[in-house]
């Protein structure tokens, strides 16, 4: 069984900063790629921030030079700093990994972890 422990949320006012974690154990032989991905009231899901095991990283446009994601694959760990925080910033932000297990890949989701921004 794979866990994902997702920490870092909070309110933070417009400007301000923040770092989430998400760290993965369990069953895992190797990680492909861990992701961010948020989710505001009434909206879908959708992308953030991207990083392979290889560290090469990928955003969404809206968060190109405000976010940094990066990944420690000693720890199963990845962090999210999120700097020049906006008030649309505010979400429910999911860590996700796609990994290698029992003779197969597998995707699998934290619980999330709130980040409001206020104006």
């Amino acid at each position: 069984q794979v866990q994902l422990v997702e920490s870092g949320g909070g309110l933070v006012q417009a400007g301000g900063s923040l770092r989430l974690s998400c760290a993965a154990s369990g069953n895992i032989l190797s990680i492909v790629a861990m992701r961010w991905y948020r989710q505001a009231p009434g909206q879908q899901r959708e992308f953030v921030a991207s990083i392979t095991s290889a560290g090469s990283t990928n955003y969404r446009d809206s968060v190109k030079g405000r976010f940094t994601i990066s990944g420690d694959n000693a720890k199963k760990t990845v962090y999210l700093q999120m700097n020049s925080l906006k008030p649309e910033d505010t979400a429910v932000y999911y860590c996700n990994v796609y990994y290698y297990g029992s003779g197969a890949s597998y995707d699998h989701w934290g619980q999330g972890t709130q980040v409001t921004v206020s104006s």
